[in-house]
């Protein structure tokens, strides 16, 4: 009879990730830069709903964001263009994800110091982001109407991972078979501490709430 052998592998594959990530909310912690990590899949508004936020914030805090995309630098430029904050592109090489290593390579390349609040935003991608502890100290979804409210069936560890679930594009309501109350069922029932936003990028609905939780929450680290 062959022999078997049996390897243990008692630590998590992430765990150098996310001593990584630990080590990254540290040093934001101590130099006192909130550091924000934005995912959500392609086509829910994201930057759209970043520039929107940072519009209404730029005057009273200094912000710098990280954009992440596998080739282009439309997203950061249209950010830095509309926002006059400064944007700095990450090309990932073709992956579906961006991790603290990537993080900490970048952050050693930005004067990140100069920020109250940094933002990261994440790669278009339901899957991937959702498993990569970036060293935020705060995680946000964007949900769109036109996507469904059926994603966090779908989806359920995005969900599960984030502080904060904006549910963007209220205006369009009218137009598409989503169910808000559903939606927020859903998603409470996967995530009880998740906070939740229904948002317009496109008319600023809601915004008020969703920055006097992010300024509550900047002041919790």
């Amino acid at each position: 009879m062959g022999e078997v052998k049996v390897i243990r592998v008692e630590e998590s594959i992430l765990a150098d990730n996310d001593r990584t990530a630990d080590a990254i909310r540290e040093q934001m912690r101590r130099q006192k830069t909130f550091f924000l990590n934005v995912m959500s899949g392609p086509g829910s508004g994201k930057t759209t709903t970043l520039i929107t936020l940072i519009n209404r914030l730029k005057d009273s805090m200094r912000i710098g964001v990280m954009d992440v995309d596998i080739e282009s630098t439309e997203d950061a430029q249209r950010v830095a263009d509309r926002t006059g904050v400064p944007a700095l592109q990450i090309h990932n090489g073709g992956l579906c994800h961006i991790d603290a290593d990537m993080v900490s390579r970048t952050l050693a390349a930005y004067d990140t110091k100069a920020f109250d609040l940094l933002i990261l935003e994440n790669i278009g991608n339901l899957v991937c982001p959702a498993e990569f502890d970036t060293g935020a100290h705060r995680n946000i979804m964007i949900l769109s109407v036109p996507e469904g409210d059926d994603k966090p069936l779908k989806y359920p560890l995005m969900f599960q991972v984030c502080d904060a679930v904006l549910i963007n594009k209220t205006d369009t309501l009218p137009y598409f078979d989503f169910d808000m109350q559903l939606a927020k069922e859903r998603i409470r029932a996967l995530n009880p501490r998740a906070e939740i936003f229904p948002v317009s990028a496109r008319t600023g609905e809601g915004f008020e709430a969703l920055i006097q939780w992010l300024e509550q929450s900047m002041q919790a680290i």
